[in-house]
């Protein structure tokens, strides 16, 4: 039955929210720099480091980590998104402007309380364990959106475990950045086996008429196909 005024649309554009995104290259990326970046900085510090480095080493070893990864997650970002029109597309814009606006915000607190504090140990202490939150954070809404588990899960352990660092002390609080961080972006990136592709719709499921677009009809279930003796030329057993 159709229905005046209402016609049925189709995007013929491939939807980003019907799909998931192989992040598997910046997981390896990310976690290559969590385990570099975290682990330079828990050779340095506690009673009895095992690096004599100067403070700005590891912390420029954090930001080009951290840049690393973002510009790898962009990439494959805009390839996926590619082709891709109206709304799903703003949504992955939106996402991927999420990034720099996070990095920047939280540049911006840490900043303002180190010279608050006029502190300096707020940037050794804060950037390690923030940036891993504003991540987690990051991950979770992407996750949300493109249907994600493992994205959503792994943004969860990120937020949970860079906050919780923040309890410990020297080198503890760097060894827990590193491994668990570094560690879950690793595990996440594993080859894993692919969902099993969905078959033809079985009797029953909704089902698009090839006249539907042209017509502006509603589509409607398809009905069980029992052959009778007159039924064998009906258009419900897919014939004309």
């Amino acid at each position: 039955m159709s229905h005046a005024g209402s016609p049925a649309t189709y995007s013929t554009q491939p939807s980003a929210l019907g799909v998931v995104l192989d992040n598997r290259l910046s997981y390896v990326s990310f976690g290559l720099a969590w385990l570099l970046c975290r682990g330079v900085n828990a050779l340095t510090h506690g009673d009895d480091p095992v690096l004599d480095l100067p403070s700005a080493i590891p912390a420029s070893l954090l930001v080009a980590g951290l840049l690393a990864g973002v510009v790898v997650t962009s990439v494959v970002t805009a390839r996926t998104l590619r082709g891709v029109r109206g709304p799903d597309a703003m949504v992955g814009n939106l996402l991927a402007a999420s990034w720099p606006i996070g990095f920047g915000a939280l540049f911006l607190i840490i900043t303002a309380l180190s010279a608050s504090l006029e502190e300096q140990k707020v940037h050794t202490l804060m950037w390690p364990t923030a940036s891993g939150l504003v991540v987690g954070l990051l991950y979770l809404a992407g996750g949300a959106v493109y249907r994600d588990r493992l994205q959503y899960l792994l943004g969860a352990w990120l937020a949970l475990t860079s906050s919780a660092a923040l309890f410990l002390h020297g080198a503890p609080l760097y060894w827990v950045l590193a491994l668990a961080g570094g560690g879950s972006y690793l595990v996440a990136a594993a080859p894993r086996t692919p969902p099993p592709r969905q078959g033809p719709a079985r009797q029953g499921e909704l089902r698009r008429h090839p006249r539907t677009a042209a017509t502006g009809t509603t589509p409607v279930a398809a009905a069980p196909c029992r052959p009778s003796g007159r039924a064998r030329t009906s258009s419900l057993c897919g014939r004309p």
